[in-house]
């Protein structure tokens, strides 16, 4: 037997390819792909929190089966800078330490990303480009330039034995780009005639029809709007979206506006990217925050973040009347340029709300002055086209965009038995040509609350989702144990249950429960405080129900002298 396999390892290699992130959800895109003993890692994103996620600030990919087998992973290789795709490295780089491969911009944003953490003297950086050909392992992993709505975004080609596993990235085609760099079509095309074993792609869009809009008829559609306005224009949109914020920064100098950068992210992000060379804009245009009322309100721009009606982003702060130097006057006009990230839409709607309320003229959801950087489906059964690939699995995206995603690749030519709509950590794997389902490798959501990565799990939060709905109630007492008697107590203290002065009667009525409670258990000799916290809880959880149909987390509290 032993030789037999040999034989078909020269001839073919074993490759798993599964998600740990990324399908089935928006954002956390992270990806694996295993050929023999070459471990090769896409992306390494966090996705935002649930509503019902209490207290979460961030979720990202668990990594456990990466750290099983880290000897194995050859790098972690970035398609572009977008925070679904770099915002979990700096938890990541904690636990493992390997080489993260990205373009110029991607590196830029992530080395500042580190630094705040501390990370960057200690993170292996490698700076690739669209025509990087590199080795890792005994594997070949080559690039080529997509379009999408930050600069120096690529696809990524491993090469095997079996054929090419290609991963887009998030991509779209635009003909008419900003900065003139469109997508190397031709290398796609090149990369599908050598034999495409499986692609992965993006799904986002895929239940939208047509073909997106270009980010230049975005930039005449932002134009437009300065062309019509005399007072102050604020604009929000993506701090990432560097094409765009290229295109406020030339109507501002057309119209002989000065601009203010507000907001963290949007002032880095603009400091990276001119430093790299991706922003061309005069250091004169430039004003700061606190001298916005030297010049007249005809002559000032204000970039800022908050498109996506973030509680603390700078907009909402505007929004609010509690920014220290900007207030929104009646005069201005608000641009948002970005439509809500699924899940956020509430929150930008009470943005908008408020800004409305201001009595400014806001633009916002008109399709002329935002476009999305996913292609839409003809541009995403053209990727189809050139890929030709033999099996297909429909990535980054919800599951109805990935099953949406699948009737495309039908429709392109590609066989229903081999399109794999995958879960999270759900492995396909191929040999000698043949894809199939093989089995599940651990996967699922890491919560980071302030500084704690994964100290809170589901029963912490199901604790919370209890204190939430209907309070607590801590019942507080202090036995003797020789005499079985109490020495004081029982108090009750509530908290979020009810409002205490108006529950006089319910609150002495469960005192008097809990010390009946505690003599009776005594008097059966039941002197385990695990019992008597059990009793108690059980009595009071019943009557308080009874009276107010809630049920508050009871916590008793036993002493003993």
């Amino acid at each position: 037997m032993g030789g037999t396999s040999t034989l078909i390892k020269q001839d073919s290699d074993k490759i798993r390819v599964f998600s740990l992130g990324g399908v089935g959800e928006i954002g956390k895109n992270m990806y694996v792909v295993e050929v023999d003993n070459d471990l090769i890692v896409v992306d390494a994103g966090l996705m935002f929190p649930d509503d019902d996620m209490l207290g979460i600030d961030v979720v990202i990919p668990d990594i456990s089966y990466l750290l099983e087998n880290e000897d194995r992973v050859r790098g972690i290789f970035l398609t572009h800078g977008h925070e679904d795709h770099i915002g979990a490295l700096p938890y990541i780089l904690q636990k493992i330490s390997v080489p993260i491969y990205g373009t110029k911009l991607t590196l830029g944003i992530v080395k500042a990303k580190l630094s705040e953490n501390g990370l960057e003297k200690s993170a292996d950086l490698r700076l690739i480009d669209n025509n990087s050909k590199l080795i890792v392992g005994t594997t070949t992993v080559t690039f080529f330039r997509t379009n999408h709505s930050i600069p120096d975004s690529v696809g990524v080609c491993i090469e095997t034995k079996q054929g090419s596993i290609v991963h887009t990235g998030d991509f779209k085609f635009d003909q008419n780009p900003v900065d003139g760099v469109i997508a190397e079509i031709g290398k796609m095309a090149s990369i599908g005639e050598k034999g495409v074993l499986c692609l992965l792609s993006d799904s986002t869009n895929a239940e939208r029809p047509g073909v997106s809009i270009s980010e230049s008829v975005v930039g005449q559609g932002i134009a437009d709007v300065f062309y019509q306005s005399s007072g102050r224009i604020i604009v929000a949109t993506f701090a990432s979206n560097v094409h765009r914020i290229q295109q406020i920064f030339n109507v501002s100098k057309a119209m002989d506006r000065k601009v203010v950068v507000s907001g963290r992210s949007m002032v880095k992000i603009v400091s990276i990217a001119t430093e790299l060379g991706y922003l061309h804009i005069d250091k004169d245009i430039l004003i700061k925050e606190e001298d916005i009322n030297k010049y007249d309100d005809s002559k000032v721009t204000i970039l800022t973040t908050g498109s996506q009606g973030e509680p603390m982003s700078a907009l909402t702060r505007m929004a609010k009347g509690a920014h220290k130097q900007i207030a929104i006057k009646p005069s201005d006009t608000i641009i948002i340029s970005a439509t809500p990230i699924p899940g956020n839409e509430k929150s930008v709607t009470k943005v908008v709300d408020l800004l409305y309320r201001t009595g400014a003229e806001v633009v916002f959801g008109e399709k002329n002055v935002h476009t999305t950087g996913h292609g839409c489906q003809e541009e995403l059964k053209l990727m189809l086209n050139l890929m030709k690939p033999k099996y297909f699995i429909p990535i980054h995206g919800e599951f109805k965009m990935q099953y949406a995603h699948r009737s495309l690749a039908k429709s392109c030519g590609v066989k229903n038995d081999n399109i794999f709509l995958i879960d999270k950590g759900e492995v396909v794997e191929f040999f000698n040509g043949e894809g199939k389902p093989s089995g599940k490798v651990t996967s699922g959501n890491v919560l980071i609350d302030g500084i704690g990565v994964g100290d809170v799990g589901n029963i912490v939060l199901r604790d919370r989702r209890l204190l939430s709905n209907d309070g607590i109630l801590v019942v507080v007492v202090t036995l003797n144990k020789e005499n079985n008697g109490i020495i004081s107590g029982p108090d009750i203290i509530s908290r979020g249950f009810v409002y205490v002065r108006e529950s006089e009667k319910l609150l002495d009525e469960a005192n008097k429960l809990v010390a009946e409670t505690l003599a009776k258990c005594m008097d059966e000799n039941v002197n385990e405080w695990s019992s008597l916290k059990s009793n108690v809880r059980d009595v009071l959880s019943r009557y308080l129900y009874e009276k107010t149909r809630r049920r508050p987390m009871i916590l008793p509290i036993i002493m003993e002298v």
